[in-house]
């Protein structure tokens, strides 16, 4: 049985002079607030080596999707600073969003499936955007689609699907093109528990194969099973981290 991560209170002035590998993704002194409300996420200080896998932890309404909108650029910061792949994400031009997001695997909680679109076709999208031709990938989609238990329903559309067939096709998509990094809000919510374990097993396999993976949890025992690092956030704090 894996050990539970020991978590490690943040130390206000660590020594960030040591010597680690370049980041993918860092945060300096970020803050985000909607309209005039108060700040959720305060100063929030952190760096992701590339090839990396964490999770990203706490209460609800703790700060987790703020954070991963951050990084996808769904939202801004109102405050401080957060590059991705060595881009400075707040005045990154419009016309090269497309391209940036190409890089990024994102598992929303909300999956944002396509409709008109059929269960394969769904899956399939990041490669169509890409430029692949369709004989190049046809088959791993669907090699993809069965592994997570979706195999008899590659030509179902999604409002036919359950909500946890629904996460499980989102999953499938985001993690199809081998992203640089892969995101993950609540990924395992609703799927049973040998369902999330293989769920884990699939990021685990393309974080080897060197994306860069950050899920957003709630389930501490996934979390602890898996042995992998923790970030913390608690009342958009970032408050701990823990050391596998």
């Amino acid at each position: 049985m894996s050990r539970k991560p020991r978590l490690t209170p943040l130390a206000p002035d660590a020594d960030a002079s040591r010597a680690e590998p370049e980041p993918v993704l860092s945060f300096a002194g970020v803050g985000l607030r909607y309209g005039r409300g108060e700040e959720v996420l305060r100063d929030v200080c952190f760096d992701l080596p590339a090839g990396s896998f964490h999770f990203l932890t706490g209460p609800s309404g703790a700060g987790k999707s703020s954070l991963l909108k951050l990084i996808y650029r769904a939202e801004r910061p109102s405050r401080g600073l957060v590059t991705l792949f060595g881009q400075d994400l707040s005045v990154l031009p419009r016309s090269q969003l497309p391209l940036l997001r190409r890089r990024i695997g994102v598992v929303f909680q909300d999956f944002r499936l396509l409709d008109h679109l059929s269960a394969f076709d769904n899956a399939a999208l990041p490669l169509r955007l890409a430029g692949q031709a369709p004989k190049a990938w046809r088959d791993d989609v669907a090699e993809m689609l069965t592994w997570v238990g979706l195999g008899s329903k590659l030509h179902a559309m999604p409002p036919t699907l359950s909500g946890g067939e629904k996460q499980r096709l989102a999953i499938a998509r985001a993690v199809m093109g081998q992203p640089d990094i892969l995101l993950a809000d609540e990924p395992t919510g609703n799927v049973d528990n040998d369902m999330a374990q293989r769920i884990l097993r699939l990021f685990v396999e393309l974080n080897r194969l060197g994306t860069t993976v950050l899920i957003a949890s709630h389930d501490q025992d996934l979390v602890a099973r898996s042995g992998m690092p923790e970030l913390r956030l608690e009342q958009g704090r970032l408050i701990a981290r823990a050391d596998a």
